[in-house]
């Protein structure tokens, strides 16, 4: 099978698979008070696609000084992510692959290669703020707080499965009414005020303890949790609470991710930056009019050379191997997501392929780019999530359908935030200009 067919294939063995398994673990280990556990669980158990693609991906330098080890499973990293053949064979190099993992974990120093991480690994990630993980399961809803040295907190939330789930299809439904004559979404603020208060509020006042007010945190998301917009929960009245009030909201699709995401970036005084676009992708019956004049506007707000180097891909131009090229140099079916280009989709499986370590930022200036499928919400497959697990440090995306004044708007703000004082590539940077734009 080729590499393609076998993430399809993986994806769609796993829904066969008991969906909750992962969390059902997790709300086993906090029944039994064990927090550090429980997180582990979730870090193995969820994102799995995700994460056997990053395996095949990596680096074995510090393996070099241990004889051929490190020459003889690359090779056989190569079989696997490359083989096109029948799925006995794709077995056998799977197997083969386990043996030399296994003789490698007997060398001193190497006992827990490509294990899963241990909480104390885990915690790195909240090295540049508290991350908060929601779990939902049959018997309970928790919030857990974790921060980079502190032993991490649990907090029980006052909602369960059932209600959550009403929750996000009363959400759902709400986003798509228009507002009234008063221009007020009556329904979409009754929703955001029972986010606020059944879990946002909960998790907040636990929050003061370890994060300053105006500081960042980032959501890690389980099951329904993940169709929820919880950076825009408050009780919108006057003078009324709200998260957006007191902290910069992030989300990550797994603790790994943004471990990852966050440590592999060089700092450089030239900044490139590649826009691209397309007005009439393949298939299209009408031309998308709002594409060009936001890409001009983006470079009028950029600063000029030698501060950002910027290149735009665009029209004729903005072909899926333009798109893939400008992106090495520099950036019910999840897999087909895609980013429509003049010739054929620049697909999220196209995006998994590629090492964008490198890459500081992302602006998905389209419709639902960070909303994965009902089915398999813990493998969190959206067009967002593949550029972080590709290695891009931050990315903007949408939970819903955008309009293009919307958007152009956003823009506008946004890169005027962002490019205030030049960029300068800090991980809050991306955070700060979209909350301040909103």
């Amino acid at each position: 099978m080729s590499k393609t067919a076998s993430v399809l294939s993986r994806h769609n063995i796993m829904k066969d698979f008991p969906s909750t398994l992962a969390i059902d673990a997790a709300s086993c280990a906090l029944r039994s008070g064990d927090v550090c556990h429980a997180i582990e669980f979730l870090e193995q158990g969820r994102t799995i696609i995700w994460t056997q693609m990053t395996q095949l991906r990596t680096p074995l330098d510090s393996l070099n000084t241990h004889g051929d080890h490190a020459v003889a499973l690359m090779k056989r990293r190569d079989s696997i992510a490359n083989v096109e053949a029948e799925e006995t064979r794709y077995r056998r190099l799977v197997e083969d692959w386990n043996r030399a993992v296994e003789e490698i974990r007997k060398i001193e120093g190497f006992s827990r290669f490509l294990l899963p991480p241990l909480f104390s690994d885990l915690q790195d990630a909240a090295h540049d703020g508290p991350i908060i993980v929601l779990i939902t399961s049959q018997s309970s809803c928790h919030a857990i707080i974790i921060t980079h040295k502190q032993p991490p907190t649990n907090i029980q939330l006052p909602t369960n499965l059932l209600k959550l789930a009403k929750l996000v299809l009363t959400l759902q439904q709400a986003v798509r009414k228009e507002a009234d004559a008063n221009g007020k979404q009556t329904a979409l603020t009754k929703a955001l005020r029972e986010l606020w208060d059944v879990i946002v509020c909960p998790v907040v006042e636990n929050l003061d303890v370890f994060a300053q007010r105006g500081s960042q945190i980032w959501w890690c998301l389980t099951s329904l949790f993940n169709f929820l917009p919880l950076h825009a929960a408050g009780e919108y009245r006057a003078k009324g609470k709200s998260v957006s009030q007191r902290y910069i909201s992030s989300y990550m699709p797994s603790l790994t991710a943004l471990i990852k995401a966050h440590g592999s970036h060089d700092k450089s005084l030239l900044v490139p930056f590649v826009a691209i676009g397309q007005d009439y992708p393949a298939g299209a019956l009408f031309t998308l009019d709002a594409v060009e004049p936001e890409l001009e506007l983006v470079r009028r707000l950029l600063p000029p050379p030698p501060t950002v180097s910027f290149s735009k891909i665009t029209s004729a131009d903005a072909t899926k191997s333009r798109a893939l090229r400008a992106l090495t140099q520099q950036i019910d079916e999840p897999f087909k997501s895609a980013f429509l280009m003049r010739d054929q989709p620049l697909s999220l499986l196209d995006i998994t392929q590629m090492d964008l370590s490198q890459h500081e930022f992302a602006f998905l200036s389209a419709c639902e780019t960070a909303v994965g499928v009902i089915s398999t919400p813990d493998e969190v497959i959206h067009l967002a999530a593949s550029l972080q697990f590709a290695g891009v440090n931050s990315i903007v995306g949408t939970l819903w359908k955008v309009t293009d004044s919307t958007v152009q708007c956003l823009v506008e703000a946004f890169y005027k935030n962002f490019c205030g004082d030049g960029p300068h590539q800090e991980n809050t940077q991306n955070a700060v200009a979209l909350v301040t734009a909103i």
